[in-house]
């Protein structure tokens, strides 16, 4: 793996620099008590019906104290293997396996033969399999852009976000900000989750991971929730991050050693886009405000990690009864016809960009500079 030089200091001015870095602690609480614990794994079995299983729960909790206080992060581990820079060092097998799946979807998206795909994700928390009791309006228009796609000949992988508030151990979990220790703390794929001492398991990003991957383009349908992404959306974009400079060699750092990772970063690093090339659309609805925002912001981040838009017609923010009551609101999108159009054209927008992309027209047009500020 090749790093470029980050900044105009020598490299031995970067290791001096990186060794009389501090890295501040004194944030993390102590571990939890025997007695905290037990309440905590027990809450899961609250249920009567459990009951009759005490003594089974009782040797559970047990085994998962003593994993918890051994600190046992991956119960499985290989060595890593050929390719790494040190293929003795023991990863999670779990971690390997996702990361081998990336690599299979990065070659297949590649492969000029392959089917075009398109990822399209429905950002809305609701579903009528939830507490709302009735489906989000993101999830039709969704549909309105999947059928698009399909009549243009090209696969749609539908990803809909509201899975974590309906179905039993769906689970994104929350990025722990190693990016901002240093870069090359930040693995791709992420290496946070599983967490088995912690409990931090069913991670959904490991497969995530692997459809944005294997997707030639992305279409984000979501509504504004107080004035942002609803939270399902913001969990999968703060565990993209890894996606955009993440480092796909966690040996380089030793797992998790912070030293390595400042010292990486001080000697330069090249912040590899993982994602880089792939299409994307943008489709945001409200009903009183924040649409514009939230649409820029999508924007900016997918513009970020080096996804290319396909145009202002694939980038819609619109309000879908402005001011009106809740309870009417999918009558209301029944009537916008004009929306339900432009949905549309955002997905024939995306399918358009995805043949110019895929036949290296688009490329041929754009000039290729370099960042100078990489980060």
């Amino acid at each position: 793996m090749e790093y470029h030089q980050a900044n105009n200091a020598s490299p031995a001015e970067r290791q001096t620099t990186s060794s009389v870095i501090e890295i501040r602690t004194g944030q993390a609480p102590g571990r939890l008590t025997r007695a905290e614990f037990s309440i905590r794994f027990r809450a899961t079995f609250i249920d009567p019906a459990f009951r009759a299983e005490d003594q089974s729960i009782e040797r559970l909790e047990d085994i998962a104290w003593l994993a918890y206080t051994d600190g046992r992060k991956a119960p499985y581990t290989q060595k890593a293997g050929p390719g790494y820079a040190d293929p003795d060092y023991e990863l999670s097998s779990e971690w390997i396996a996702t990361k081998q799946r990336i690599d299979e979807a990065q070659k297949n998206w590649s492969e000029p033969s392959t089917p075009s795909r398109v990822l399209l994700i429905c950002g809305s928390a609701r579903n009528d399999g939830s507490c709302p009791s009735e489906i989000s309006k993101s999830f039709r228009l969704l549909g309105i852009a999947r059928e698009t796609l399909e009549h243009a000949g090209i696969g749609a992988d539908v990803l809909d976000l509201s899975l974590l508030t309906s179905e039993y151990g769906r689970n994104i979990h929350p990025c722990k900000g190693c990016v901002s220790t240093a870069m090359p703390l930040c693995h791709w794929p992420c290496s946070c989750y599983p967490n088995h001492s912690l409990n931090q398991t069913n991670d959904w990003m490991a497969e995530i991971y692997e459809r944005w991957t294997a997707a030639h383009a992305v279409i984000i349908v979501t509504p504004v929730y107080w004035y942002q992404s609803p939270s399902p959306l913001k969990l999968m974009i703060d565990r993209l991050v890894c996606a955009d400079g993440g480092n796909p060699d966690p040996t380089l750092t030793s797992g998790k050693n912070a030293n390595k990772a400042k010292e990486l970063e001080m000697a330069g690093w090249d912040y590899p886009q993982h994602l880089a090339g792939r299409a994307y659309g943008v489709v945001v609805h409200g009903d009183v405000t924040g649409i514009e925002d939230s649409r820029r912001a999508l924007s900016d981040w997918l513009d970020w990690m080096g996804f290319i838009d396909a145009g202002a017609q694939a980038r819609l923010d619109r309000y879908i009864g402005y001011y009106e009551p809740y309870a009417t609101s999918h009558s209301t999108l029944d009537k916008d016809e004009l929306m339900q159009e432009e949905t549309r054209n955002v997905a024939r927008a995306v399918a358009k960009t995805v043949v110019e992309l895929r036949a290296g027209r688009l490329q041929e047009v754009r000039p290729k500079l370099s960042r100078p500020r990489p980060k």
